[in-house]
């Protein structure tokens, strides 16, 4: 008899695939990634809100070309006001994690870079991430990976509709 079987009283944790595993174990995950983010925000004086802004950043230059990172989209991206953006980026930019580049075209578009030396500095931070990271994957053959990459993908999408 399956967990829907077994009507209201039934443990929604019976299914290992079910939403309920899903939700506490991507609740777990998160948790555990915004541990981890504090912990570089508190080692490098940087508010959570200023990590979250770098990751933006480094994700926008890993990117498809043309869709770097600029203080609008990074507005948007992180839901914060155009001061708390601007605030966000002086104190970045103090501190040597970004660079404010100017378009060459638009004088008026302003893009944002990861510095080479702050990447640097959270490649040696996040090295046990990665190593971790790395662990994981390696107990999964291709074909799983391919699953696995394609959950996240659709997960991300479906994330990205709902802050629409």
């Amino acid at each position: 008899m399956s967990s829907t079987d077994q009507g209201p009283g039934a443990d929604a944790f019976d299914d290992p695939t079910g939403l309920q595993t899903f939700a506490v174990l991507l609740r777990r995950m998160n948790s555990e990634f915004n541990r981890i983010a504090h912990e570089f925000a508190h080692a490098h004086e940087l508010h959570p809100t200023d990590v979250q802004a770098l990751i933006a950043v480094l994700d926008a230059d890993h990117g498809e070309p043309g869709a770097a990172m600029t203080p609008g989209r990074l507005r948007e991206q992180l839901n914060l006001t155009s001061g708390a953006v601007t605030a966000c980026l002086d104190r970045l930019e103090r501190a040597g994690h970004i660079r404010r580049v100017r378009d060459g075209g638009d004088r008026r578009v302003v893009h944002l870079h990861y510095a080479p030396a702050a990447k640097a500095v959270a490649r040696d931070f996040f090295q046990p991430l990665a190593a971790s990271t790395d662990a994981a994957r390696r107990q999964f053959d291709a074909g799983e990976l391919r699953v696995v990459v394609r959950f996240l993908e659709a997960m991300n999408d479906e994330l990205t509709q709902l802050r629409r």
